[in-house]
């Protein structure tokens, strides 16, 4: 069933568990992400980055997630990842996203207030929930790049303030993780996590999780997360069967046997982090 990220947010944060958003580029990954949550009967939220949007289109992403989502036995958001351009977000609101994030945290604090503002106010207008991010967060996503030397962690004091002013529904948070795959074990601030979620009360999101040790997801969800991005791991897991399959059926040019394969080892990483993150079983109807 298709929901807010909101009412998907907030059931997470009030019963202690974390929410798996996976991004989504075709077919075969919306199809594994939903069997995942069938699965473990886990609460999930279908992403888009804006590099998903712009190979497959914001149409196809939109209606595929839609149709999977009113199939669903579990509660299923649709969220746009690291928007960054007013008219993009606009159009994934047309298109019936149920969840934006606007990330302005390039900007200085103020400006950052309010561009996300602005999103708030027009997301909130028509009934979808909002993320933001203030700190940077290392590696590329996209078309946005930090240096590992720029990114920051975020301040608990302008965490407060920037909630407040801005009314947004989570808040994703730099504490200590990268986008893309890392060079050496990330080690988390698990102490920042626990005083802004003690200070703000409310759903925070890690980015950048794949690779992150197993210990410290469950440590950094036992503290406050209820949002953690996945998408290299599943990038990694379909090119794994791929090339296996491939390798060793080099006479095999239909592309159904040669995916097929792949949208099975998706699903078992996806279910695999449905069960780390604690969402399994947290699905409501």
């Amino acid at each position: 069933m298709l929901v807010s990220g909101k009412q998907i947010l907030d059931h997470a944060h009030e019963h202690g568990y974390a929410v798996g958003a996976f991004n989504v580029n075709n077919m075969e990954i919306v199809q594994a992400i939903i069997e995942a949550a069938e699965e473990t009967k886990s609460p999930v939220i279908l992403q888009a980055s804006q590099g998903g949007l712009k190979y497959a289109g914001v149409e196809y992403i939109a209606e595929m997630s839609k149709i999977a989502a009113r199939n669903s036995s579990v509660p299923v958001a649709i969220h746009l990842d690291h928007g960054t351009d007013f008219k993009q977000i606009m159009l994934c609101l047309r298109h019936g996203f149920t969840s934006v994030m606007i990330d302005a945290s390039k900007h200085p604090l103020d400006e950052n207030i309010k561009i996300t503002k602005d999103i708030v106010d027009i997301a909130h207008a028509v009934g979808v929930s909002v993320e933001a991010e203030l700190g940077k967060i290392g590696g590329t996503e996209d078309d946005i790049t930090v240096d590992e030397r720029e990114a920051t962690f975020t301040d608990p004091d302008e965490a407060e303030r920037f909630v407040k002013e801005t009314g947004l529904d989570s808040l994703a948070i730099a504490v200590g993780t990268a986008h893309g795959p890392y060079k050496g074990e990330p080690k988390l601030d698990f102490d920042r996590i626990k005083v802004i979620k003690e200070r703000l009360d409310m759903p925070l999101v890690l980015h950048g999780s794949s690779g992150v040790p197993e210990q410290s997801i469950k440590k950094a969800v036992s503290l406050g997360i209820n949002k953690i991005n996945i998408d290299t791991n599943i990038r990694q897991a379909f090119n794994r069967a791929v090339r296996k399959f491939v390798s060793e059926n080099p006479d095999v040019y239909d592309p159904r046997k040669i995916v097929g394969p792949a949208r099975d080892e998706m699903r078992k990483v996806i279910a695999e982090k449905m069960v780390m993150f604690n969402s399994a079983g947290n699905a409501w109807k």
